[in-house]
C-alpha cells in the first residue's frame, strides 16, 4: 500500500497487488516437479485463480492449465500433502 500511495493510486482501505508477469503451462510444471501431468491436472481442478491456477486458451485449442510462481508453490504443498497421505503416484523422470 505504501508504494501505491506514493503514486497516488491507492484508495483508503484498498489493497494493491502486483501484476502477474508470467505463467507456466502444466506440462512445464510437471517436468519441473518431476510429476505426472495427468495427476497434476487432477490436483489442479480444485485450485482457483487466487491459488495461482489459470486456464489459457488459444485459437482452436481446448485450453491448458497454467500456474503463476505462487501457483507452483501451492501445487508443491498439495503434492506434499498427497504424498504424506499416501495418495501420490511415484515421481516421473524429467524429460
Amino acid at each position: 500500500m505504501k508504494l501505491a500511495a506514493a503514486f497516488g493510486d491507492a484508495k483508503s482501505g484498498s489493497l494493491t497487488l502486483a501484476a502477474i508477469a508470467s505463467v507456466f503451462t502444466i506440462r512445464y510444471v510437471a517436468n519441473l516437479l518431476s510429476e505426472d501431468e495427468d495427476w497434476l491436472h487432477q490436483l489442479s481442478i480444485d485450485m482457483f485463480p487466487e491459488d495461482g491456477c489459470f486456464w489459457v486458451y488459444g485459437f482452436g485449442e481446448d485450453g491448458v492449465a497454467a500456474f503463476t510462481e505462487d501457483g507452483i508453490e501451492n501445487l508443491r504443498q498439495i503434492i506434499a500433502d498427497e504424498r504424506t497421505a499416501g495418495r501420490a503416484p511415484p515421481s516421473v523422470e524429467p524429460a
